[in-house]
């Protein structure tokens, strides 16, 4: 790579870093080609950038950054995670791939700011996605005028109830 192209591309690198709310730092060391592929296949499934890139040039990108936090961890072979959207999205695929690849490991993490170890993203992998909780936010949104809707209707039902009753009554009494 030419100087120029790689000061271009540090700059693109940098404006990821910034727009990202979740990056997650990886070694890749000892898998294939085809376990590589099959892993960026399942993180562009879930919306997730995974990228190889030089310590150098993880070092630079991320100055003045909030990913800036981790630039001691830019050691050996590295790969980065970025999302966008969904904090919990790479946690999920990262975690649930190391569990079937010894040799994968997950090092570090920032999530909006905050660096994050290994546990922590472990635990942020544990989360529902944010589908999953936008889902539930509906189902609850949804439950509560239908549990409203059910007893304001049963307050008329009970009233004609209790006018059938008196009038079934009233007629006994009459017969």
């Amino acid at each position: 790579m030419k100087i120029e192209a790689k000061k271009e591309f540090v700059q693109q690198l940098r404006e990821r870093f910034e727009k990202s709310k979740t990056v997650i730092l990886t070694d890749y060391k000892g898998l294939d080609v085809d376990t590589m592929t099959d892993l960026r296949a399942k993180l562009r499934e879930a919306n997730v950038e995974y990228e190889v890139v030089k310590n150098t040039m993880l070092r630079l990108a991320s100055e003045g950054t909030h990913v800036e936090n981790i630039k001691a961890e830019f050691k050996g072979p590295s790969a980065i995670a970025l999302s966008y959207d969904d904090p919990v999205a790479p946690a999920k695929v990262l975690s649930n791939f190391a569990k079937e690849n010894e040799k994968f490991d997950i090092r570090i993490g920032v999530l909006e700011g905050k660096v994050i170890d290994l546990n922590s993203i472990k635990a942020l992998s544990s989360l529902p996605s944010r589908e999953e909780l936008l889902a539930n936010v509906l189902s609850a949104m949804i439950a509560v005028p239908t549990s409203l809707v059910t007893a304001l209707s049963d307050v008329p039902r009970r009233m004609v109830n209790v006018l059938q009753a008196i009038k079934d009554q009233k007629e006994n009494e009459a017969a």
